[in-house]
């Protein structure tokens, strides 16, 4: 707080006698002490000097080089000026981009446990960039059952929309067959959820979405009477409810699309499904919930059903 008592600051005080004094670096005419304040623009003055002292040993090498080539004599390789500031190039920013994902990556591990800061979006995702295509997948898949099985599924999958099903062929992916992988269907879109068999296979929670496809049970939330992809008479929130589903499973990071199921056209002048009994549905679960696996109690009734959205184990 002296500064406040002395705005003025304190009288200069004279060098002593022993005292070395140098040129100042921003006047020449002055003379200053070598004191810790001044040392940084000492410092930087020194460097400036050792620096035009370099380039002018440059010049006079490159001057001595030009005059041997002139009288024909051998020369060795051109230097460069050892004064130069290097610019920043491509590799230089390269380099410079990996380390900072480096470091991004390490403190992501370090303050969350998770190098992609718990991130696990699409983007994060192998399916995103090699989506299902003309091509041969090998699919390893680790199931915690009494023992630890490691099985190897070989799926040749065709055009972009992968197989195609028959109504009669998709119940057959219904898990009850365990050499099989479970399939269910919303929409037409048929996608391998054996990664979860525990929920949609046999004794699961879900296991009525297996091998059918069930599109209408997801807007109206009774399995037992929808267990239908028929559509019709639906209003636009229930609809929006099974696209909701669709992108679920669609972005969903262990369950892939395999194909889609073939339907028999349905006949205009059949009758429309009857709504269901709205209590024989699930407890609707919040989204976190659904991201935190939680599992919702099953309906007291035979045929457990939902309403909208089921909660994953």
């Amino acid at each position: 707080m002296s500064w406040i008592l002395n705005p003025s600051g304190d009288v200069p005080r004279p060098p002593g006698p022993t005292e070395e004094l140098v040129e100042d670096p921003t006047d020449p005419s002055r003379k200053v002490r070598r004191k810790a304040a001044n040392q940084p623009f000492l410092a930087y003055k020194e460097y400036r000097q050792k620096q035009e002292q370099e380039h002018q040993a440059w010049l006079l090498r490159k001057k001595e080089r030009e005059e041997k080539l002139s009288r024909g004599e051998p020369v060795g390789p051109e230097e460069r000026d050892p004064t130069a500031e290097e610019e920043v190039g491509l590799l230089g920013l390269l380099k410079f981009i990996v380390y900072l994902l480096l470091i991004i990556v390490l403190a992501g591990k370090f303050f969350t446990g998770s190098f992609l800061w718990e991130y696990d979006g699409k983007w994060v995702r192998l399916k995103t960039y090699l989506p299902v295509s003309d091509e041969l997948w090998f699919r390893i898949r680790i199931e915690l059952d009494s023992d630890v099985l490691v099985t190897c599924r070989r799926e040749n999958v065709q055009e972009n929309n992968g197989r195609l099903f028959s109504e009669s062929y998709l119940a057959t992916f219904d898990g009850r067959d365990e050499n099989k992988p479970v399939y269910l269907a919303i929409d037409g879109d048929v996608y391998d959820v054996s990664s979860n068999r525990r929920t949609y296979g046999p004794g699961g929670p879900y296991r009525h979405m297996a091998g059918v496809d069930a599109a209408r049970s997801f807007a109206t939330g009774c399995f037992a009477t929808h267990r239908t992809h028929d559509l019709r008479g639906l209003s636009e929130e229930q609809l929006q409810s099974v696209r909701h589903w669709k992108r679920f499973f669609a972005d969903h990071k262990t369950y892939f699309k395999v194909g889609r199921v073939l339907h028999p056209p349905i006949d205009p002048e059949s009758p429309i499904p009857e709504p269901c009994d709205p209590s024989n549905a699930h407890a609707q679960p919040t989204e976190k919930d659904l991201k935190r696996g939680r599992k919702v109690p099953e309906p007291k009734h035979s045929e457990p059903s939902h309403n909208g959205e089921h909660a994953e184990l």
